[in-house]
């Protein structure tokens, strides 16, 4: 049995079994990030609210790109005008960022430990909110929302299961005696944790931060749902 991963074996301590999928999930990026650009995921409507946000920023600014990954969106910054700095909790990943000597500057940080105060002028966070459990959104938002500067955009994506999915995992997790609440799907490999909080509930959180959504727009990939939100900081 994989320790945190359910039965007696299994920590009884939520945060201790989420800071274990965490710590699993970095593990997990670092050993793909070579490899990781060659099976790209499909999407739509990534690129076009990348530059819906890069259109809120002044030429010459600085975008924060949270996490970045292996630096996707990087090309799109510059050939805008921008600069752009990029955060990761992977080593491996922001060694692959690194390599294509865009960024202005990288640091291995996760977005539970952001601690910029007002140094850039937009922000993204695309394709993460789903590893972040329901306890950590509230600091994340308010996280991201202090990097900005005050009237900033922040441009982040939030993915999306049926029902059936999450009530059927919701079960199984509780056959398995994991700590988890619902919305939270648990699997697969050793890090594997998504969490699916719900429009509704994503939207009270937002506000809850003084983050007013400017634009929305909702896809579907391969099966998953993707929910693009541009939001103001107020």
């Amino acid at each position: 049995m994989v320790p945190g991963e359910g039965g007696r074996d299994g920590p009884s301590d939520r945060r201790t079994w989420l800071q274990e999928r965490r710590a699993a999930a970095e593990a997990e990026y670092d050993a793909e990030a070579a490899g990781y650009d060659s099976d790209p995921y499909p999407h739509t409507s990534h690129e076009a609210f990348v530059r819906l946000l890069l259109e809120t920023c002044p030429a010459g600014g600085t975008v924060l790109d949270a996490p970045c990954g292996t630096g996707r969106y990087f090309d799109q910054v510059r050939a805008s005008g921008r600069h752009v700095v990029g955060i990761d909790q992977s080593a491996g990943m922001l060694d692959q960022a690194r390599a294509k000597g865009i960024a202005t500057s990288l640091h291995q940080v996760g977005l539970q430990d952001l601690t910029f105060d007002g140094a850039f002028d937009g922000a993204m966070t695309i394709d993460a909110m789903e590893y972040v459990a329901p306890e950590d959104w509230p600091s994340v938002l308010a996280n991201l929302d202090r990097a900005i500067r005050r009237g900033g955009h922040l441009y982040l994506t939030v993915e999306e299961r049926d029902q059936g999915a999450i009530d059927a995992a919701f079960a199984e997790a509780q056959v398995r005696r994991l700590p988890v609440v619902r919305g939270e799907i648990t699997g697969g490999g050793a890090g594997a944790y998504h969490y699916y909080p719900g429009r509704e509930r994503v939207m009270r959180w937002l506000d809850a931060e003084g983050l007013d959504v400017v634009a929305e727009a909702f896809d579907q990939e391969d099966g998953w749902g993707y929910r693009h939100l541009l939001v103001r900081s107020r």
